[in-house]
């Protein structure tokens, strides 16, 4: 399974990739998260990493390479307890950019999962609450002791 998952993530981030190229749009797909989120009203890394499926770590990562990149900018917030994100007048254009073509993705994804005839996006996301529910270590540490128990 996790080869399978780890070989369609591949497919799916190198036709990115090529379309990102084929746009002449200089991006990351890793940024694509935190552009979604602070577009939608995100303003920490808190925020971000509560409306994505990542990690505090990946995001907090991935921020530092916006920052470098120019994309966006921290600052102060009012309660002084926390600094906030804003994308720079470099990363709103670039968000204009993206905007189609990540309309542009979905369609694809709905065609892809018509042609299937499978939920991908759904499926996905049921396996990641299953896996939040009961981790995979867990699993297979239940699914010996059934072995053992026939």
């Amino acid at each position: 399974m996790g080869e399978l998952l780890r070989y369609v993530s591949e497919l799916v981030d190198q036709g990115a990739a090529e379309r990102y190229r084929a746009l002449d749009i200089d991006y990351r797909p890793r940024y694509t998260p935190v552009l979604r989120a602070l577009s939608a009203g995100a303003v920490t890394v808190t925020d971000i990493t509560s409306a994505s499926s990542l990690t505090q770590g990946a995001i907090s990562q991935t921020v530092s390479l916006m920052l470098k990149d120019g994309l966006v900018v921290r600052h102060a917030l009012d309660d002084g307890r926390k600094s906030g994100l804003k994308l720079t007048k470099r990363g709103s254009e670039l968000l204009k950019r993206l905007e189609p073509h990540w309309e542009t993705t979905f369609r694809a994804i709905r065609e892809l999962e018509a042609e299937i005839g499978f939920p991908v996006l759904k499926v996905l996301g049921n396996l990641a609450t299953a896996l939040e529910r009961q981790g995979f270590a867990d699993r297979l540490a239940d699914a010996e002791k059934c072995g053992r128990d026939s």
